[in-house]
């Protein structure tokens, strides 16, 4: 019997996404098929960055990390065992390192970094890719560059004034986010100038600079991808929010926190559209593996690109996972591709 692949499954990390970070591992090792794959969970702490390893079924019998949303607390698991890092228990083999880490310090090239130092595959896009698609000011540089249609904005540093906003980016309202966050943390919509100012110094708890966009009215939407360098676009999925007037934090991660429909309900001629557009800027950034590009359809007519997540959620709820099913890829299967396309 051919030996199993061991795969190192990386969750956690020092990011506001750390709960969903770990949603995204426990769900990545209960789908893993263990027939096939040696599975080996190693969660990395909020505040020191410690990696420790944890048996499967410890992971899978621990508390919700939802949970610790705001508490700062570390997610506990039994029999968790302090590494130094993931060359001192390879033992020799050629493991798959499957990073289920979101935001900084996991899908911004820290990682990915860290990885190729040390000589080791994981599953999703590389330095420069990871880097561009986190940093949302060099992504929009990059997309006007090679004139892919995007919101209008502009960039705020500490200590700056806001001069003549209306005429650089319209009037009220503005939707207002960091710069190299995901998952809506620190995001939210200003109607007027009482709103923008506590919007932004909300946005300056995440990062320096923020950006301050359009308010752009129209269907939401986002594209999947699978693949390196000829992906394939998944069906496109719309979104409702239910919980907020956009897609944020509780809409994406809590249960009926938005609908979301699949296919979405636009004419096939604007699907095609935004899948083109979806592979552009996959390859355009250089992104492995998979990706989802998120959209506003400008007045139901104009799709323009919001951002890039390059580790998109894997959380039993999230997007990418559903617009598999709907092409007919299971959660099993999607997992595999994944680790294939790392492989390659």
């Amino acid at each position: 019997m051919k030996d199993k692949k061991k795969i190192f499954v990386l969750m956690g990390g020092r990011s506001p996404e750390y709960e969903i970070s770990l949603i995204s591992g426990k769900e990545v090792v209960r789908n893993l098929d263990n027939k096939k794959f040696n599975v080996l969970p190693v969660i990395v702490s909020r505040d020191s960055g410690t990696w420790k390893l944890v048996s499967p079924n410890n992971l899978l019998n621990a508390e919700n990390p939802l949970d610790l949303k705001g508490t700062k607390k570390e997610f506990q698991v039994r029999q968790a065992k302090k590494i130094l890092s993931l060359r001192s228990i390879e033992m020799n083999e050629k493991p798959i390192v499957f990073i289920a880490m979101h935001g900084p310090f996991g899908e911004d090239g820290t990682i990915q970094g860290m990885l190729e130092l040390s000589g080791l595959k994981y599953t999703g896009s590389g330095v420069l890719a990871s880097a561009l698609g986190m940093d949302k000011i060099m992504f929009r540089k990059v997309l006007e560059k090679e004139n892919v249609p995007i919101p209008k904005y502009i960039v705020l540093k500490k200590g700056e004034k806001i001069i003549n906003i209306d005429k650089k980016i319209g009037k009220y309202p503005y939707f207002i986010k960091p710069s190299n966050q995901g998952s809506s943390v620190g995001s939210s919509i200003a109607k007027n100038k009482e709103e923008l100012n506590k919007s932004i110094n909300e946005a300056f708890k995440f990062s320096n600079p923020i950006l301050i966009d359009e308010y752009l009215k129209g269907k939401e939407v986002t594209c999947g991808l699978l693949g390196n360098n000829n992906p394939l676009a998944l069906p496109i999925v719309e979104i409702i929010p239910k919980k907020s007037v956009f897609f944020d934090y509780k809409s994406k991660y809590y249960e009926g926190g938005a609908e979301e429909i699949v296919p979405a309900r636009i004419s096939k001629k604007l699907t095609k559209q935004i899948q083109d557009v979806s592979i552009k800027v996959h390859k355009i950034l250089g992104c492995r593996g998979f990706s989802r590009v998120d959209f506003i359809i400008k007045d139901n007519k104009n799709p323009m690109v919001l951002e890039i997540n390059t580790i998109p959620g894997l959380t039993s709820i999230s997007l990418l996972p559903k617009a598999a099913k709907a092409a007919g890829i299971s959660y099993k299967k999607l997992l595999e591709k994944i680790i294939k396309y790392a492989e390659e």
